[in-house]
């Protein structure tokens, strides 16, 4: 079933819209619904990682390690109504398909037309040539957009999501498209996914968060986890201390409670100083919560449980606030790969 006519959603929302069967972890809830177009020949992309490239080699369709089935929207959008309560926003994600600038328009009306939940657009810069095409997003309903653009520098881009993989994606057309994001949807309402562990630095990573930041956009953080038959799949994750140092950056930047320039590396590109006292923030847990497109409150609806590990693993995205006790365990891993003189900076 082509969109859009049908959408795929991952297997936790189909959890909760009570399209599939299965149960959550105690405390875990998800509020935010996840869309993706789906066409019977597939995205166009060939990025290293992910689970939708045309490349990748798997016995079973999986996407961030899951299933993502496949339903009406009518059904979706049936089901989505009775679990508003819950649900406070849905992502409708594009492909690499030449359909899907039409398609997601649609979509989107759909929802804004038929229910009450904020709306975001995650695009695929590569099928953008103007502005007028992201504004046509937004007059359909959308009040937010994203662009993936995961890779932390120029070179891991290309590698991993352009040439050097045989895809379509160039990094300068994913930047400028962000930057019309911004001018169409206003400062703050334009996103930017990262993933942490592609072969980056902290510093480099850090310097993209605050280059984005600049811009005018906000951050959403992932961890890179290896699917299966991707050319990646033997990638390593990174260490949970590294992507610790990696979020509570990003909040500080994002919150405007931090900047680069304060912050200090080792030779091997690891954050040892944050440039500011950070412990009652580390204590309040909020900068390792999933970072993503808040409700009417402010509050992350994009929450995405287990996007980034397996259910009996630790989150590295919090999809609800830690506890104290969490928090405590938090700052530990904070610099628990960092060699011994680095490790002792706990400010």
């Amino acid at each position: 079933m082509n969109s859009p006519e049908g959408v795929q959603t991952s297997l936790a929302a189909a959890i909760t819209l009570g399209l599939e069967r299965g149960r959550f972890n105690e405390g875990v809830r998800l509020t935010g619904l996840n869309l993706l177009l789906t066409y019977e020949d597939g995205c166009k992309g060939s990025c290293s990682y992910c689970g939708l490239s045309r490349q990748r080699e798997a016995a079973e369709q999986t996407f961030i390690r899951v299933k993502w089935p496949t339903y009406s929207l009518e059904e979706v959008l049936s089901h989505a109504k009775e679990v508003t309560g819950q649900i406070r926003r849905v992502c409708v994600g594009m492909l690499t398909h030449r359909q899907c600038l039409e398609d997601a328009r649609m979509v989107i009306r759909r929802f804004r037309e038929e229910t009450d939940l904020k709306i975001s657009a995650l695009i695929t810069p590569t099928l953008f040539n103007e502005p007028g095409e992201l504004a046509a997003l937004r007059d359909a309903g959308a009040d937010r957009m994203a662009v993936a653009v995961d890779a932390a520098t120029p070179e891991l881009f290309e590698r991993h999501r352009g040439r050097g993989i045989g895809g379509p994606h160039r990094w300068e057309q994913y930047w400028q498209v962000l930057d019309w994001g911004v001018a169409v949807f206003g400062p703050g309402m334009a996103g930017v996914h990262l993933v942490v562990g592609l072969g980056e630095t902290e510093e480099e990573m850090i310097r993209t968060i605050q280059s984005a930041h600049d811009r005018g956009s906000v951050t959403h953080l992932f961890s890179f986890f290896p699917e299966e038959g991707s050319a990646l799949a033997d990638w390593p994750q990174p260490p949970l201390g590294q992507y610790r140092r990696v979020q509570l950056a990003r909040y500080l930047v994002d919150e405007g409670l931090g900047h680069l320039r304060d912050m200090r590396f080792n030779a091997r590109g690891q954050l040892t100083d944050f440039g500011r006292a950070v412990g009652e923030i580390i204590a309040r847990g909020v900068p390792f919560m999933t970072s993503g497109c808040p409700d009417e409150t402010g509050t992350v609806a994009c929450n995405r449980p287990y996007g980034n590990e397996r259910p009996s693993e630790r989150f590295r995205n919090f999809p609800y606030r830690p506890s104290a006790e969490e928090a405590v365990a938090i700052e530990g891993e904070l610099w628990a790969d960092l060699e011994p003189d680095y490790a002792s900076r706990v400010i």
